[in-house]
């Protein structure tokens, strides 16, 4: 059996993150603070949020309603497309810590890359700033691929300590996913189960009756055994729970293999070399 306590990770700088965490990605902001205090009582200790969500209130209150101390509690947001000007970055930042309510933020994305904008090497020297001014325990990136990565190592300074990527059976990664631990970045994978996609699939299903798992768990599995942060996402306290538990079995090296090879590239999302949409600040 593996063990049931959630796995920490180390980031390149020495910090630590929850291997599995909790992601409010579309939750409405007015229900996002229960949301997030469901996760936090079922003992999550992972959140996932971004400026672009709009619920970044929910999550302080939740956090500090919790009553668990805040240095128990990672927390992640992320950098809106809309302020990718240096200073606009910076102040962005500001206005994210006001939000939140928090002095120090755990983790801090440049959301997208934007191509066609093109700025995104003056962003990450303004997410530099952040971090040498610890108000960020770690920065990192969001949907860069490697020839994005590359610009980083050459024209700046501090390597992204995570890189939030879509990545599930249908879109192994595995290309970037290499590219990322060859730089000891961290990869996080967005969009774990596609949406629900992969749920149906024949191998995956068979896959969860052999184990006596949902083909949610077993999926989520596979991330975990691959050494993938994920942050599955659902306002169903049930379907939480369900979510965490992923620590009291394990996937055979076959069962692995078998999911990892029905990769197709095929995205649930945006094209990271196309996507340059920015919203109104």
């Amino acid at each position: 059996m593996a063990d049931a306590t959630v796995p920490q990770i180390m980031l390149n700088n020495g910090v630590r993150i929850p291997q599995l965490g909790f992601g409010v990605f579309q939750i409405p902001p007015e229900e996002t603070r229960d949301a997030v205090a469901t996760a936090l009582e079922v003992g999550y200790r992972h959140i996932d949020t971004a400026q672009m969500y709009r619920n970044e209130q929910g999550v302080g209150e939740a956090v500090r309603a919790s009553g668990i101390p805040r240095d128990e509690i990672f927390v992640t947001s992320k950098l809106s497309n809309a302020f990718h000007d240096h200073d606009a970055a910076l102040a962005s930042f500001d206005r994210s810590l006001e939000t939140l309510g928090f002095d120090q933020l755990d983790l801090f994305l440049v959301h997208w890359p934007l191509p066609e904008v093109g700025s995104y090497v003056d962003t990450w020297k303004a997410m530099e700033e952040i971090y040498a001014s610890g108000r960020a325990r770690a920065i990192g990136v969001s949907n860069f691929q490697p020839h994005h990565l590359r610009r980083l190592h050459t024209e700046t300074t501090v390597v992204p300590a995570v890189n939030q990527v879509e990545v599930h059976p249908y879109l192994t990664q595995d290309e970037l996913r290499a590219f990322d631990a060859e730089h000891e970045i961290a990869t996080e994978a967005w969009s774990p189960i596609a949406q629900g996609l992969v749920l149906d699939d024949p191998v995956i299903v068979q896959i969860a009756k052999d184990h006596d798992r949902t083909p949610a768990q077993v999926v989520l599995r596979w991330h975990v055994q691959r050494g993938e942060i994920i942050f599955p996402k659902s306002v169903t306290r049930s379907r939480v729970e369900e979510n965490f538990a992923l620590f009291d079995f394990e996937l055979e090296d076959a069962d692995v293999a078998a999911i990892s090879a029905l990769d197709r590239g095929q995205r649930t999302g945006a094209d990271p070399d196309t996507f340059n949409w920015v919203p109104e600040s």
